[in-house]
């Protein structure tokens, strides 16, 4: 079963994770994960500028280190960015001192305030520790874009039926998402534009 969302209880556990943001105005905080993607970003960022959309990026190191190009097209578009680690690791299985090396790595090559923990893991500690120079962003709504069992349709779906006023919600440019992302994204766009909300960057 996936859990599009997280319960209230861990959400209540850890207050100093974004979640949700508040806004004055209706807003949904779209994000990306795991790129950038040659041909799938770029896709993304042309769908995005069709409904003057801004989103956040959470990009892994190795990847910009590798396309540094896109990275930069990222950046002219407007959109935020944040760091995802180098090497996509695992929190909970890693050691702080490589893992913290790791992110190191990747913000010589994503310079952001933002970090988003590879799969949402991330232990207490490192927590305590990351969120001394970064604001740690989870998400309110997972697509579920990235997952075999789980249709456009559905995540679709996942979106449309959860998504409310500040809700951060997690998309993936990567090419195993690719077919699902490139069906949502629009209409989730269009969807919520018919009722007036606005699309925004997370704020550092």
């Amino acid at each position: 079963m996936n859990l599009v969302r997280f319960p209230r209880p861990v959400k209540a556990l850890f207050p100093s994770v974004t979640w949700e943001i508040r806004d004055s105005k209706p807003s949904l905080y779209l994000t990306f994960d795991d790129g950038p993607t040659p041909v799938i970003t770029a896709k993304v960022l042309d769908i995005l500028e069709q409904y003057q959309a801004k989103a956040t990026f959470f990009c892994i190191g190795r990847n910009v280190e590798r396309h540094p190009d896109i990275f930069r097209q990222i950046v002219s578009a407007g959109h935020a960015t944040g760091n995802h680690t180098y090497s996509h690791l695992k929190g909970w299985f890693t050691p702080d001192s490589e893992y913290y090396a790791d992110i190191a790595l990747a913000a010589n090559f994503v310079p952001s305030t933002l970090y988003r923990p590879a799969y949402g893991m991330i232990t207490p500690g490192q927590l305590l520790h990351l969120r001394r120079q970064y604001r740690i962003v989870l998400w309110s709504i997972m697509s579920y874009d990235f997952a075999y069992n789980t249709s456009p349709q559905q995540c679709l779906k996942n979106v449309i039926h959860y998504a409310r006023p500040g809700s951060v919600i997690v998309f993936h440019d990567s090419l195993k998402a690719s077919e699902k992302v490139l069906y949502a994204l629009p209409r989730v766009l269009k969807h919520f534009a018919e009722q007036g909300y606005h699309f925004k960057v997370i704020p550092a």
